[in-house]
């Protein structure tokens, strides 16, 4: 379910305070939640080449182990057009890599702006894609587990645990206030993203069985930056 407040039902996103959690888990598939893996590779692919013909730039994704993973997110004081040319620019970007969901700091920015475009049919009724400037969640319910992955860590997958149900407000860019509710995959990205935007990575929701799991990925990660890979 989504509830929109305003006139741009699409937009919304930021912190994520886990303290209100009930203690439901609800389980998740993979393949529903894995934030880098496109289940509408097909339409993402023409979008991809729409955006491009407009002029917004694709950018290459920063992986782990780039400084600017880490840093938070400044604020937007003002939705001007950059900020708009920049959606389509991280738009484009995810669209080129069959992504979900994009945060700034992912391309090397630091501008609190994240985008997400989930399937439809696990949309709850929002309108694809979301642009989310300077977002807060204001409410978290509930529990759902799943496997999430991120273009910034390739070929890594975890169980992560999120709150189910979120209400986020943030501007859209047009700049006007807004209000989304979220459940399911949609909620999952929206937490996904704006811990991007206070610095937490996917590594962070990692246990120390996992991270044994995964260190030789990781550590080649790390490796290509070094080597500017």
């Amino acid at each position: 379910m989504v509830k929109q407040i305003g006139n741009f039902p699409h937009r919304g996103l930021t912190a994520f305070d886990p303290t209100g959690l009930a203690p439901v888990v609800k389980e998740v598939e993979r393949d529903d939640i894995a934030l880098n893996v496109s289940l509408h590779r097909h339409k993402a692919g023409g979008r991809h080449l729409a955006y491009q013909e407009r002029g917004m730039a694709v950018n290459a994704i920063v992986k782990y182990g780039s400084a600017v993973l880490r840093e938070k997110a400044t604020p937007v004081a003002e939705v001007d057009e950059a900020i708009r040319t920049l959606v389509g620019d991280m738009l484009a970007s995810m669209y080129a890599k069959n992504g979900v969901g994009l945060a700034a700091e992912q391309i090397g920015r630091t501008e609190a702006v994240c985008v997400i475009d989930v399937p439809a049919e696990q949309a709850c009724g929002v309108k694809m894609p979301l642009a989310l400037i300077n977002p807060r969640i204001e409410e978290a319910e509930g529990e759902q587990v799943g496997q999430e992955g991120c273009l910034s860590f390739p070929d890594v997958y975890i169980n992560v645990r999120r709150a189910e149900r979120v209400k986020a407000t943030y501007l859209d860019p047009d700049g006007n206030a807004q209000a989304v509710e979220a459940t399911g995959l949609l909620s999952r990205a929206i937490q996904h993203e704006i811990d991007h935007l206070n610095g937490v990575l996917l590594v962070d929701h990692m246990s120390p069985v996992q991270k044994v799991a995964n260190a030789g990925k990781l550590k080649r990660m790390k490796r290509g930056v070094q080597r500017g890979d």
